[in-house]
């Protein structure tokens, strides 16, 4: 019985290991660390071997406290590992928020497929992974003949766990350019890279991988034999579980460094890919339309490192006084690109800055709601759905019931259910109507009519 799913969550601010049961669906333990992206040379990469021995750490530690009965994998996207024939690493990690790939950007856009075919826009830095691996076989020649295969974020973890490669459809289906969603298959790009036949075999996150080398097994204390899951895009692990419990209409918000909307049903106007929208890909391997933008990091710019709680008063002198923020905090995404943020005022301090920031992250979301047709109930997965302000503007500026997800996580629930549907469903509890409604309403009337929304 697949009781306890250890879950490896590598988000790109923190790495994290969450058991969850998967009868009460809750997180019953949970460590994290800074996801430290280290330098270089020869270029900004993530710290693979730190996060594998703060993996093999929890393991070890969840199975003495608690037991293991299964592992699962799910990781922040832009992002794969370039294998050698060996299985080690042809190249390190690159960190897609490293400014290489703006040095042949030009030549990427020229070689890169059309929207229409990968339902992919073209994105800053290394956020389209295309763009990453064009540069990385431009800046080292003997990159490609090294790499003998590609996997994708997640199932680089599972690799290490049970020595299978693969990758995954929603890791594929994640503004990478190498995916067509329509086809269900790799995209034209893979064959202009010269990748082709080096693409580890596409798998529905579900599946899976095998179970734990010995070599796990003797370092962790886990039972060999112990399934390890492909894995997914945390993203689409937050959505998972309300795909198996929800008929559309209805939308779902994940949270974290990037707030990123997916709408499962509703209407369908045209996606404007300047706006930072995309076609993701689901669990089931099914296109999703989706809109984002960096909330998390917005959150943290603008917080200058401070959490003050806003009391009644600061909102209602935030409505009052009409103190905006508007976009872009991070102007490189969204669905207001190539803006500079500014305010309406002097910059506010304390509980009226935290909750300006509320209303203007929560105006965003809104309005990535709006251009890719959601409909229905909105539910608020991960940090930001303990934020009462952000969630009670939602509400008030889509006109829908909000609902808000308790997962610590975020994706760990939906990581944990790649081994089968909840006995239950997963516990939402609906934003109450807020008290500042109509004051609210003309808030982000304002503020729509001023940012051109």
């Amino acid at each position: 019985m697949t009781r306890h799913v250890a879950v490896i969550d590598i988000g790109k601010t923190n790495a994290k290991l969450a058991l969850v049961n998967r009868d009460t669906l809750t997180e019953i333990d949970v460590v994290t660390q800074p996801n430290r992206v280290r330098p270089g040379p020869p270029y900004p990469r993530f710290d693979t071997e730190g996060h594998w021995n703060f993996v093999l750490a929890g393991l070890r530690d969840f199975h003495a406290r608690h037991g293991i009965d299964a592992i699962s994998i799910t990781t922040h996207g832009a992002c794969a590992a370039l294998l050698a024939a060996d299985g080690t690493l042809a190249a390190p990690v690159l960190d897609y928020e490293h400014d290489g790939p703006h040095a042949t950007a030009a030549a990427y856009t020229a070689l890169r497929p059309d929207f229409a075919e990968t339902g992919s826009p073209r994105l800053a830095l290394g956020l389209n992974l295309g763009a990453q691996l064009h540069w990385q076989f431009a800046r080292d020649p003997g990159l490609l003949a090294r790499t003998a295969q590609l996997v994708t974020w997640p199932q680089y973890w599972g690799h290490r766990l049970t020595g299978v490669t693969a990758t995954d459809l929603c890791s594929l289906g994640c503004h990478t350019d190498l995916w067509n969603p329509a086809q269900g298959a790799l995209s034209s790009l893979v064959g202009r890279l010269g990748l082709a036949g080096k693409i580890a075999a596409p798998r529905k996150p579900s599946d899976i991988l095998g179970p734990i080398l010995p070599a796990i097994a003797a370092a962790t204390g886990l039972v060999p034999g112990t399934p390890v899951a492909c894995g997914i895009h945390d993203s689409n692990a937050s959505l998972l579980p309300h795909l198996l419990a929800r008929a559309a209409p209805f939308a779902v918000v994940s949270t974290g460094t990037w707030v990123v909307t997916m709408a499962v049903g509703g209407s369908a106007p045209p996606m404007d890919a300047a706006r930072d929208t995309l076609i993701n890909v689901d669990a089931f391997g099914a296109p999703v339309r989706s809109a984002r933008f960096m909330g998390g990091r917005e959150y943290e710019v603008i917080r200058h490192g401070e959490s003050p709680a806003a009391t009644p008063g600061d909102m209602a002198q935030v409505l009052r006084d009409r103190i905006m923020l508007f976009p872009t905090v991070e102007p490189s995404s969204g669905p207001f690109p190539g803006r500079q943020a500014e305010w309406t005022q002097p910059e506010p301090q304390g509980g009226a800055r935290m909750a300006a920031l509320a209303f203007y992250l929560a105006l965003m979301t809104a309005e990535c709601l709006a251009i890719t047709g959601a409909d229905g109930p909105v539910i608020v997965e991960g940090p930001f759905a303990q934020n009462e302000l952000y969630c009670a503007m939602l509400a008030v500026a889509t006109g829908r019931a909000v609902q808000r997800a308790g997962s610590q996580t975020g994706t760990s629930i939906g990581a944990a259910l790649l081994f089968g549907p909840p006995a239950r469903p997963v516990k939402v509890d609906p934003v109450a109507d807020p008290q500042h409604r109509p004051a609210m309403q003309a808030y982000a009337a304002e503020w729509r009519g001023r940012v051109g929304a």
